[in-house]
């Protein structure tokens, strides 16, 4: 499992590393801490669904996570269908999920990244909601914005429900995920 954000104590809680503070929530439910350093990221290995997964936190920074994904599928010899990446989206109102087997990357440098090391847009993600700045303001400086306590509440659940999609993929696929947990318009879960 990969996620991706930016490295560094200026960008903790933040929207844009949204993606780690999931990680970081779904570590903690299963016992472990990804403090493992190697292949340009924090690593850590769990037990999710009955299923061994590696947590990934690429130190790269957001804009080069590709580089870190390819070491990881190449040194575990996987393929892109044993991707998942969890990342945040402007265009997913703020704390809702969407899940996908697979997808263009929009306009997420990040995921164009991983697009473009991994040479394919066939690997499923989940996307977490980050709501989209007011009119005026200016998407980068929204995204660096740190979350305020309200926001990162809703993250956490957000996170508890992404931990519940994630056991459903190991147990019953990610077409069994889909269909319990993207939300409807009006929040709740059932087939989109």
């Amino acid at each position: 499992m990969w996620d991706y954000g930016n490295p560094g104590l200026i960008y903790r809680k933040t929207r844009h590393n949204t993606g780690f503070m999931v990680i970081d929530n779904i570590a903690k439910k299963v016992g472990v801490k990804v403090n493992k350093r190697q292949f340009k990221s924090k690593t850590a290995v769990a037990n999710i669904g009955g299923e061994k997964v590696i947590l990934v936190k690429p130190q790269t920074y957001m804009n080069l996570s590709g580089e870190a994904v390819v070491e990881v599928l190449k040194f575990y010899k996987l393929s892109s269908q044993d991707l998942l990446v969890i990342y945040d989206d402007i265009d997913v109102e703020l704390g809702k999920i969407k899940i996908r087997k697979h997808g263009r990357p929009g306009t997420h440098n990040g995921m164009k990244n991983i697009v473009q090391n991994v040479q394919t847009e066939e690997f499923p993600r989940i996307r977490v909601g980050i709501g989209k700045p007011d009119n005026n303001e200016d998407l980068k400086d929204f995204v660096l914005q740190k979350l305020d306590e309200n926001e990162k509440k809703i993250i956490e659940n957000a996170s508890d429900v992404i931990y519940n999609a994630l056991v459903e993929i190991m147990t019953h696929g990610i077409e069994s995920a889909m269909n319990l947990y993207n939300r409807h318009k009006d929040g709740e879960y059932g087939n989109e």
